[in-house]
């Protein structure tokens, strides 16, 4: 339904461009827009509105959105924002990271990608005695 109050017709199915699992999507086009009062808002297409509708999409955004909103999902979204704030903490303070050396995204990206690098194996080597132990 349109803010308006006005149905939507199926017009038709085609595959996802660029998906390899055989996904499809609909479309729908509202009935009549040519008198609405809400068109500005609604919509900026001259014809009648046109929307696409995925149900596997949005089958998967409903079970997201129910893992992320469960109990479970809140302890390790706040977990996981301890997690990465420490270790940001730790490159930027104890390692002396303030500023980027190099210009461009690629750059830049595979910057950080050593920098993270170098983070995770100083933890490996930190963890090696620990395992050695437990051996």
């Amino acid at each position: 339904m349109c803010p308006n109050g006005k149905k939507f017709h199926y017009l038709y199915s085609r595959p996802v461009r660029g998906n390899k699992y055989g996904r499809t999507e609909e479309f729908y086009q509202c009935e009549d827009c040519s008198n609405c009062l809400q068109k500005e808002k609604c919509c900026k297409c001259k014809g009648n509105r046109k929307i696409r509708l995925n149900e596997e999409l949005t089958k998967f955004h409903k079970e997201v959105l129910c893992n992320l909103n469960s109990i479970h999902g809140a302890l390790l979204r706040m977990n996981r924002s301890i997690q990465s704030e420490g270790a940001n903490g730790i490159i930027k303070w104890n390692r002396s990271y303030t500023r980027a050396r190099r210009r461009g995204s690629k750059a830049l990206n595979l910057e950080i990608a050593m920098i993270c690098c170098g983070f995770n194996l100083h933890k490996f080597h930190l963890k090696k005695p620990a395992i050695k132990k437990a051996a």
